[in-house]
């Protein structure tokens, strides 16, 4: 029996039959690493599918000065349309997360950028402006946060593929690539969106984001599927058993060091989100620039943040720092926000609030695709739609209150005190980040 087991494992591998003890006996590629080329296109599909919502998430917010004018909003108003969308998504992020790992990628991408396409279908055909009519406040509301809901789905689930699909070696660079869809959605949001509002009104906005959903839906239909290997597969039982050894509970739910983890995501994003949110009406109302001038803002802190987030997911995975990059990207932020709000404070010519306002924007919004990484290592594959779905509750709780709590701030104090404040909440994230 023993001499049989011998003659099929060498007629099995193609190698020399004297072997050393410490030599390594191949094994097949559908157990340890996951080379198959097709793993490029899901991620592509995952980028695809959060550009889109993206354009919707963080591009409208680039409209603001256009839906206040539109839709016969106050300040305060404003910041509660803007805020439905994350609403929206906060309340189902954890519900489609656990979905995900229950139901896989494929079916939650496809319903969620369906539905989302079909919600923007009916804001542009009964929710925008139009012969004198305006909808009121709670329509338009109403609209918005259904798109959250819808287009929520695509936050864990495109997370989970790629953490199935990408091998240890390289999740964070794809991780990263990924969360580039986020400034990338926006960019162009940022890029298109301003010039269709300003000049024909929301209805092309809702049907060109409409039209990015369809497309990305096509993609998934056609490209995404689960994998017929586990990249997983060769690190699970090793990691099973440290997560006992550490007492941590197999259910993201129970696991302090991922509840840690979710608070601290959601710290940072608050700052992201209230230059996405309001650095439009801050560059308008307190730099008195125009429409060409806040448009190339916008894009160039997208475009930056894009490559800023592909080069902090190669970084940390060849240094394999994460924890100690994540640290030291809040003490970034808090440094670039203390700058912006100096000059706001000091009434700085436009050049110089254009230039503060992209490198906050810059610093606050590189680390993502490193954090969900780290979050989606420490959850563990199989469990990682519902780690993503926490943290994208906790991000999208920031994206709702942030645009609604920030007119309040601004009417009691001035923009310096925003920015600055916008920093400290920056700071606060940096204890709740694992220790190097």
């Amino acid at each position: 029996m023993i001499v049989a087991r011998h003659t099929a494992r060498v007629n099995h591998f193609p190698v020399p039959a004297m072997r050393t003890s410490c030599q390594a006996i191949p094994v097949p590629v559908s157990v340890t690493a996951p080379g198959d080329a097709h793993r490029w296109k899901v991620l592509a599909v995952g980028v695809a599918a959060n550009a889109s919502f993206s354009a919707a998430a963080n591009g409208m917010p680039t409209t603001a000065i256009w839906l206040r004018s539109g839709y016969h909003l106050s300040n305060t108003e404003l910041g509660v349309a803007l805020g439905a969308m994350g609403l929206g998504v906060a309340l189902t992020e954890l519900p489609w997360g656990m979905a995900t790992d229950r139901w896989g990628d494929r079916p939650v991408l496809l319903t969620g950028l369906l539905g989302t396409m079909l919600a923007l279908l009916a804001l542009l055909l009964w929710i925008t402006p139009a012969d004198g009519s305006v909808p009121p406040l709670w329509a338009l509301s109403a609209g918005l946060a259904l798109v959250g809901v819808l287009g929520g789905s695509v936050n864990g689930a495109s997370g989970r593929a790629v953490m199935r699909w990408f091998g240890a070696g390289e999740r964070g660079f794809a991780m990263s690539i990924r969360q580039t869809a986020v400034p990338l959605g926006g960019g162009l949001g940022a890029l298109i969106l301003p010039s269709l509002a300003s000049r024909h009104g929301f209805m092309p906005v809702f049907g060109a984001l409409a039209l990015v959903c369809g497309l990305s839906a096509f993609l998934t239909w056609r490209w995404m599927h689960e994998p017929h290997f586990s990249a997983e597969a060769a690190t699970a039982p090793q990691n099973a058993s440290k997560r006992l050894l550490q007492g941590k509970p197999g259910s993201p739910l129970k696991n302090r060091r991922v509840w840690r983890m979710v608070a601290a995501i959601g710290l940072l994003c608050v700052p992201q989100f209230a230059v996405l949110s309001y650095a439009t009406v801050f560059l308008h109302d307190d730099g008195h620039l125009g429409l060409a001038e806040i448009t190339a803002v916008m894009v160039a802190l997208q475009a930056g943040a894009m490559i800023m987030r592909i080069w902090s997911g190669r970084h940390t995975d060849r240094r394999a720092n994460r924890p100690a990059y994540l640290r030291g990207s809040a003490l970034v932020a808090l440094a670039a926000f203390m700058l912006l709000g100096l000059a706001a404070a000091c009434d700085a010519p436009g050049w110089l609030l254009m230039a503060g306002v992209v490198a906050a924007g810059i610093a606050v919004s590189a680390w993502h695709g490193v954090a969900y990484t780290e979050l989606a290592t420490e959850a563990g594959g199989a469990s990682a739609g519902t780690a993503l779905g926490m943290a994208n509750t906790a991000v999208y709780v920031g994206l709702f209150l942030t645009p609604v709590t920030l007119p309040h701030v601004l009417a009691a104090s001035s923009w310096a005190v925003v920015w600055w404040l916008a920093g400290l909440v920056a700071l606060a994230a940096r204890p709740l980040f694992p220790k190097p």
